[in-house]
């Protein structure tokens, strides 16, 4: 049992055969590692007398959600397939437009016009040396009422691949991203008018069949293999939580590193009367064939292959021998869609602010499923449910937030981000002038609590997340946090868990609904869930069900409703603060590991091409000791240039000393009960500090300029996996030297941009002490 577990249940056994004294002194122990709350007046942003109002508030909403409310939702959301375009869609997009009014709130549907495609032919058949049909389908299981509802199920298949009928053969490429196919290379392999099959992670999807289209492959398979996603990592449904031999992964395979969205929109709204661009002229539409499939689908073609044994860790979890290929398995595989436009259905509802109605504060979570989705994302979209429920409740009390607060439902997130990005895109001009900070939630699940975002919020959120308690172990969430980063991270990353004041929050990348608001319109977001200890492979399969959920994951619905708690309680304190609770000395000193990080990127490139060429010429011609491997003398290459990273380094020392002059402003207007900040001449200040998260982006990305900021960014070719500094790092990755260059001056403006920003923050906030 690990300790983060251990320690409170003994506690708590204690506390049962304590004396009253004794429990009073386990109960100050624990004050000393953050258990008790923190006190009225230190929330940032609040004066003394508006600080103790908000946690009143706050402590009567915490007590609103209830885990009986989310099982409902889930169970009447989840009952029955709800893909864009699916009736079941828009009757849920009804349904919680009523709840959403039913709460008290003010709510609308808003709607939108996409291209969504839907199969109409799938094939995928090994043609010789044998004959094998793949099924391209999941069964029934029984005992899960919903598994069986195949009239209204999507196929399973990748939205967004291109039509084509092809027949060529198979050549296995590991997970399918850049590095694998290099290895290919050196093993003499070509994938040139192949069809490839890679199997599922290492990447996102969408870079699968991108990547094998540049290498000069006609078609791409994607499979689910069992010692990623199946009977190697245990039991599999129903018996246990992991993806069953014939459970098959849907998902989008558009190449949304470019932009998200409806493929034909680019940059603006989808509705009625958008100009829409020609199919054939959308960048984000793949160039072959997709198709995904089961690992009890893919080990006949497997097994066909013959050629080079894949090196160790190329070998899946299949009772086989993994062979690259290619030959003598040959394969025919054929995708026919439907490209008809489909309808989306947003519900936004909102509460007006009472003295900043023109700030917005954004809560979102999508509501449409590749199938019944009831992690995916029913487990994300019940607590927002519940949060709306409860804010209601306050209104009821007497409750007004200062600034609007807006909860939206989503529509066509798996596709591509369709419903966040075409509301985004419509609202742009309004957004870039009015919202404070969007939070967003996917799925949710057992354990720890889980966030990534903007780094100016970083305090915010540690803060928040000191309040809210774990429902196992009875400790705030940000201590169960910290004690696990203790116990699983690295030396470095254990001594920061200890010493840090606050818990380091990741960066984002894309693969929900925050990548519109971020990396578009530079909107400071956070993505928050649970999780940890609910492992399970059903993702975008018909077994994300009620059942399995129920029976797999957050079975009691107690993590929901700490999810709601701790999302709700950070939409309150937003709402509610007289000055917005943004900190910047953590962002700038992220920003400086991120500057370190790029510079200590071209020095190891510098030095593994010398030691390469070294080796060139002392006659070591072999990169790895794998002998099927081309032993060919490699040709030297040029020492990557010296690059000047002085105007990077002078733009991240004025955004360091920019925050340290704001914090120090904000320390002294804390005084005297932190009147300062309640001075309606604070409102000018937030205005300016709105501009703080936008003055991060640019005109975008080399190549994306949909993607606008210049901190975060999903990578070209890892999808969801964040980039930061992403101009800078993917040029010195991709040995784009020139671009490097440029790209450093671009990023050293954006920061010095920022950092002119918040010293003019600093000298407002300057003139509101006395």
């Amino acid at each position: 049992m690990i300790p983060e577990v251990s320690i409170p249940l003994s506690l708590r056994w204690l506390q049962m055969r304590l004396t009253v004294r004794s429990i009073a002194a386990v109960v100050f122990a624990l004050s000393l590692i953050g258990f008790a709350p923190s006190p009225a007046g230190d929330l940032r942003g609040f004066s003394a007398a508006s600080a103790k109002a908000e946690r009143d508030w706050e402590a009567k909403f915490r007590a609103i959600p209830s885990p009986d409310s989310l099982r409902e939702y889930m169970r009447r959301l989840s009952a029955r397939p709800h893909h864009v375009g699916s009736p079941y869609d828009k009757a849920n997009a009804e349904w919680i437009l009523a709840k959403f009014k039913s709460f008290g709130l003010e709510a609308q549907i808003e709607t939108f016009d996409v291209l969504f495609p839907t199969p109409q032919e799938r094939v995928v058949e090994l043609v010789a040396p044998s004959k094998f049909v793949a099924k391209l389908q999941e069964p029934p299981v029984a005992g899960d009422p919903t598994s069986s509802q195949q009239a209204e199920q999507l196929p399973t298949y990748n939205a967004y691949s291109a039509d084509g009928d092809v027949m060529a053969p198979l050549v296995y490429v590991n997970y399918g991203v850049p590095a694998d196919y290099e290895r290919l290379e050196r093993m003499g392999v070509s994938v040139k008018g192949a069809i490839v099959i890679a199997r599922y992670f290492g990447s996102w999807r969408g870079i699968k069949p991108k990547v094998a289209a540049e290498h000069g492959a006609v078609g791409c398979i994607i499979y689910s293999d069992p010692k990623d996603d199946g009977y190697t990592r245990g039991d599999t449904y129903p018996q246990g939580p992991w993806r069953p031999r014939d459970g098959v992964q849907r998902g989008s395979v558009m190449d949304m590193p470019v932009y998200p969205g409806d493929p034909l929109t680019p940059g603006v709204g989808a509705t009625k009367d958008a100009k829409r661009l020609p199919i054939g002229e959308a960048q984000t539409i793949t160039r072959i064939p997709v198709l995904p499939i089961s690992y009890g689908d893919a080990q006949p073609l497997l097994a066909a292959l013959a050629g080079p044994v894949a090196p160790e860790e190329w070998r899946g979890g299949l009772a086989i021998t993994y062979h690259v290929g290619p030959g003598p398995g040959k394969v025919h595989l054929r995708v026919k869609s439907d490209w008809s436009l489909k309808p989306l259905y947003d519900v936004i509802a909102r509460i007006p602010g009472s003295a900043a109605p023109d700030e917005w504060v954004i809560r979102g979570n999508h509501h449409d499923a590749w199938v019944n989705g009831a992690e995916d994302p029913i487990s994300g979209q019940a607590p927002l449910l519940e949060e709306a429920r409860g804010l209601g409740q306050l209104l009821k009390q007497g409750w007004r937030p200062r600034r609007t607060i807006i909860y939206a439902a989503w529509d066509g997130e798996e596709p591509a981000l369709l419903g966040s990005t075409e509301w985004v895109e419509a609202h742009a001009d309004e957004l870039a002038r009015k919202a404070v900070a969007y939070l967003n939630s996917d799925t949710n699940g057992r354990g720890y609590l889980s966030v990534a975002g903007s780094h100016s919020l970083e305090q915010f959120i540690n803060e928040v997340s000191k309040d809210v308690e774990d429902p196992e172990t009875r400790l705030p969430v940000w201590k169960r946090a910290q004690l696990r980063a203790i116990a699983d991270s690295s030396a470095d990353a254990r001594q920061d868990a200890r010493q840090r004041a606050n818990l380091r929050i990741g960066a984002l990348g894309s693969g929900s609904d925050y990548t519109p608001f971020l990396q578009h319109v530079g909107i400071a977001s956070l993505n928050l869930g649970f999780g940890g200890e609910d492992g399970g492979g059903i993702y975008h399969s018909i077994y994300d069900d009620f059942k399995w959920y129920t029976t797999f994951d957050d079975t009691a619905f107690v993590y929901g409703r700490a999810l709601a708690q701790t999302v709700g309680t950070a939409v309150l304190r937003l709402a509610g603060a007289e000055v917005l609770p943004y900190e910047f000395n953590g962002l700038a000193e992220t920003v400086g590991r991120y500057v370190k990080e790029v510079e200590k990127l071209l020095k190891d490139k510098q030095d593994d091409v010398r030691e390469r060429n070294r080796q060139i010429d002392e006659g070591v011609f072999t990169a790895t000791a794998d002998p099927r491997e081309t032993s060919v003398p490699p040709a030297k290459e040029e020492i990557p240039p010296f690059l000047t990273f002085a105007p990077l380094d002078n733009g991240l020392d004025a955004l360091t000393r920019a925050a340290d002059r704001y914090e120090k402003a904000y320390g002294k207007a804390q005084a005297n009960g932190g009147a300062a900040l309640a001075r309606p001449e604070a409102g000018a200040l937030n205005a300016i500090l709105l501009r703080s998260e936008r003055a991060l982006t640019s005109d975008g990305l080399p190549r994306r300029p949909w993607y606008r900021h210049e901190i975060y960014a999903p990578g070209f070719y890892t999808g969801y996996g964040v980039k930061t500094l992403p101009g800078v790092r993917e040029a010195i990755e991709q040995k784009n030297w020139k671009e490097a260059d440029q790209q450093i001056a671009v990023v050293a403006k954006t920061l010095t941009a920022a950092a002119d920003v918040i010293t003019h923050a600093a000298e407002q906030l300057e003139k509101l002490v006395p």
